[in-house]
């Protein structure tokens, strides 16, 4: 099977792009994890399949690197520009999810602006906030995040039991800095090694630092693949009008056959 896909970055974090609005491709995770493999195959943090959908503009069908699913805010920005890129839309768009319905927006620069679901609460442990925003996250602030040891430490938590109903857990290790701006690094279930950026990651990082330092919104966050920014409005314990925004940007095209 020959398959046409476009690889795309979102602020580091990559992805594979097919169109798939034909459901002809079926791709099972063995498949999905060879196209992944950055010695084996094409190499990404996830794949994505744009698909119909009788309810909005496409289907973002969404795949981490070894074959399981989620939500993915980069992805999700990487989708819609590929989306556009297609022809399905403009400016503006609905499109559906892992976890439901979102909207999104071209804004100059090349930036897209994601919405995302509401979160009610958030799950306080002596160590860190486990919030879910469309995918599970643990916050841990630390100090030095730069020479923080990311993989063994997010591991260990990633594979902790108190998370095992969730199937495990994101671990975002996060550090405030002035200027309404926290800098974070996230271990990703699912790539289960450090990714240069993670959106639903730095979502719920952002929500964390204003339920526990304060912040406003926007929040600016700094990441080794780039920078994003998260809007919200917060009522009480809550969050509403939840945005994500960053870049996405196209590699390259091409073929390979599965």
């Amino acid at each position: 099977m020959n398959i046409e896909f476009a690889k795309y970055q979102a602020t580091g974090n990559d992805f594979i792009l097919i169109d798939n609005r034909t459901r002809k491709i079926h791709l099972a995770p063995k498949q999905i994890q060879r196209l992944c493999h950055r010695k084996l195959g094409i190499g990404a943090d996830g794949l994505i399949l744009i698909e119909p959908s009788e309810q909005a503009d496409f289907f973002l069908n969404y795949y981490n690197s070894d074959g399981s699913q989620s939500l993915c805010g980069n992805g999700s920005r990487a989708g819609v520009h590929f989306a556009q890129q297609l022809g399905i839309i403009k400016n503006t768009t609905t499109f559906e999810a892992y976890d439901g319905p979102h909207k999104a927006t071209f804004l100059p620069n090349n930036r897209i602006r994601i919405a995302l679901h509401r979160v009610n609460s958030a799950e306080r442990h002596p160590d860190g906030l486990f919030i879910h925003t469309g995918s599970p996250h643990f916050i841990k602030w630390v100090q030095q995040l730069e020479h923080f040891p990311v993989v063994p430490e997010g591991r260990a938590i990633r594979h902790d039991r108190r998370f095992e109903a969730q199937g495990g857990t994101n671990v975002n290790f996060a550090e405030t800095l002035p200027g309404n701006t926290i800098a974070v690094r996230t271990y990703e279930r699912g790539v289960e090694d450090e990714t240069l950026s993670c959106g639903t990651g730095v979502t719920a990082a952002a929500l964390a630092a204003a339920w526990q330092h304060g912040y406003t919104s926007p929040v600016h966050i700094t990441t080794r693949g780039g920078s994003l920014e998260v809007e919200f409005s917060k009522q009480n314990e809550s969050f509403d009008n939840i945005f994500l925004t960053g870049p996405a940007e196209q590699v390259f095209t091409g073929q390979i056959n599965l």
